[in-house]
């Protein structure tokens, strides 16, 4: 039999790491063993649901390189798959004829039970120090007592009966595991009042219907599973293979949230992480190749991928991880696709510095694909080349006058260093102006004068960049260009001479 998998992303939010991450697994283990994937909506929430939401879960899914086999209509491309509609708001009707049939075999029942009824049990409960669980008032009502509840105006919900007893199930990460039903809260609500369906009961008629056989998911699932179980059982449904995902945690080992890391995918992209990256690092956080090797392409993980080497324990993310990761995958991009990649980033960094009032230069065609070896081996992130280099792309730049004098000097040094350094600089002349003739003339300026070569290099620095970290020095004077680097020098020393002693 073909396995069949599947992901199924509510759009109450943007695409998070954790159901990345679950998509990911269900992706690779489909594609490792020549299975079918599955994408379906859940989007039975109404008041939560929106459809930038869902926009953004598959734009998201789309950019990670996480392609469905199967799944809904999306940006006027048709829905692909025998088991549609792939939507669950267009599978209300399904819902309603499997719920119906549950309850003329008795196998559900409604409820009438009102809101004060059932605060009243939690009350007693928790006075009596025991689980919160529904007291089953009206799992045996009589017709007359049904026709009653209905002229007094209740619109009931429909409860699945929870058998009693311990279901059982071999999970392919955790092992054997065994849940008494006592612990499940009592019969479960699958039909609200007003006649939509719940979670519990939807996912269970859908993966039946879809033949789904594999649910590989988060572990926070797991204490659910008992319940859809019982519902497949009922339903007189094949059980699917279960797999449960260990958590992602923050670094303080609390189940991950947007309070302390970053969740949503579309922000990691905009920060300028990059798709190779987070894919390898969404597989690393939960499962293990077996091996030291750390960086890994999609077609890869696909070659390596084994549902039995997801570990059961918390998985912490790591952001300096995923940031080692994402610089070693940029540094493997072909100068040309990290031009295209960078170019939106820098654009973004020097709108930013024109909104802010600076007079910002256009980067020609050709001046990025020139800069390749100047930045692509030091970005951790592509958002990160506003700080690098924006500088060269400024009419000028206002250094901070403190940061122009380095620890050893003082203001009257500093003032000769940059006139030395100008006149030097001059003297190697547009002709030869290379970072290996710069390096040399300057080295010899500073051994002549007696000064530490990285006072020197400090002050040329700042006053050509405004900062005190940038590309290599020389590099980075050639990237400016001659006529600019003499201009930024003699702006800083006119800046200097005219402070106060």
């Amino acid at each position: 039999m073909t396995v069949r998998c599947r992901i199924a992303p509510s759009p109450t939010g943007p695409l998070h790491i954790g159901n990345a991450r679950t998509a990911l697994y269900n992706y690779l283990y489909a594609r490792r063993i020549g299975g079918t994937f599955v994408l379906r909506i859940e989007d039975t929430d109404a008041a939560r649901s929106a459809l930038e939401h869902e926009r953004d879960i598959l734009e998201s899914l789309h950019w990670l390189g996480i392609e469905w086999d199967e799944g809904p209509e999306v940006a006027g491309l048709p829905a692909r798959g025998p088991f549609g509609p792939y939507r669950q708001m267009e599978r209300l009707p399904l819902y309603r004829e499997t719920a119906e049939r549950l309850l003329r075999e008795d196998k559900a029942y409604h409820c009438y039970c009102t809101q004060e009824e059932l605060a009243a049990d939690r009350a007693a409960q928790e006075l009596a120090r025991e689980a919160p669980h529904y007291v089953g008032r009206c799992a045996r009502l009589t017709a007359e007592e049904r026709a009653s509840k209905e002229t007094q105006g209740r619109r009931p919900v429909v409860r699945f009966r929870v058998a009693e007893g311990i279901v059982a199930f071999d999970d392919v990460i955790r092992g054997h595991v065994e849940i008494d039903t006592t612990a499940l809260g009592g019969d479960l609500v699958i039909v609200r009042s007003d006649g939509t369906p719940l979670y519990h009961f939807t996912v269970v008629v859908d993966d039946a219907a879809m033949q789904i056989t594999d649910v590989i998911r988060g572990e926070d699932h797991l204490s659910n599973t008992p319940k859809h179980i019982l519902l497949f059982r009922a339903l007189g449904a094949d059980e699917p293979r279960f797999s449960h995902l260990p958590l992602i945690l923050n670094p303080d080992r609390t189940k991950v949230s947007k309070r302390k890391v970053q969740t949503a995918v579309s922000a990691y992209r905009e920060q300028g992480f990059i798709q190779e990256a987070l894919v390898n690092y969404l597989a690393l956080l939960g499962w293990s190749s077996g091996t030291e090797e750390e960086i890994f392409t999609l077609d890869e993980l696909v070659e390596r991928f084994e549902l039995e080497r997801v570990h059961s324990g918390g998985a912490v993310f790591d952001r300096e991880r995923l940031e080692w990761l994402n610089g070693q995958w940029i540094r493997r991009l072909a100068p040309e696709d990290f031009v295209e990649r960078v170019r939106p980033f820098l654009a973004r960094a020097l709108e930013a510095r024109a909104a802010a009032g600076d007079a910002v230069i256009e980067p020609d065609e050709g001046q990025l694909e020139a800069l390749v070896p100047l930045i692509q081996e030091r970005l951790p992130r592509l958002d990160a080349i506003g700080e690098l280099i924006d500088f060269l792309f400024l009419t000028e730049v206002r250094p901070d006058p403190a940061q122009l004098v380095p620890k050893r000097w003082d203001r009257e040094t500093a003032v000769t260093g940059l006139r030395e350094a100008r006149r030097v600089i001059a003297e190697v002349g547009a002709v030869s102006f290379e970072a290996d003739e710069l390096d040399s003339a300057l080295r010899r300026l500073a051994d002549v004068r007696g000064w530490k070569a990285g006072d020197l290099f400090t002050a040329i620095r700042v006053a050509v960049t405004a900062r005190t970290a940038a590309p290599p020095l020389f590099d980075t004077l050639v990237a400016l260009g001659y006529e600019r680097t003499l201009e930024r020098l003699d702006r800083a020393g006119e800046l200097l001479e005219g402070l106060e002693a």
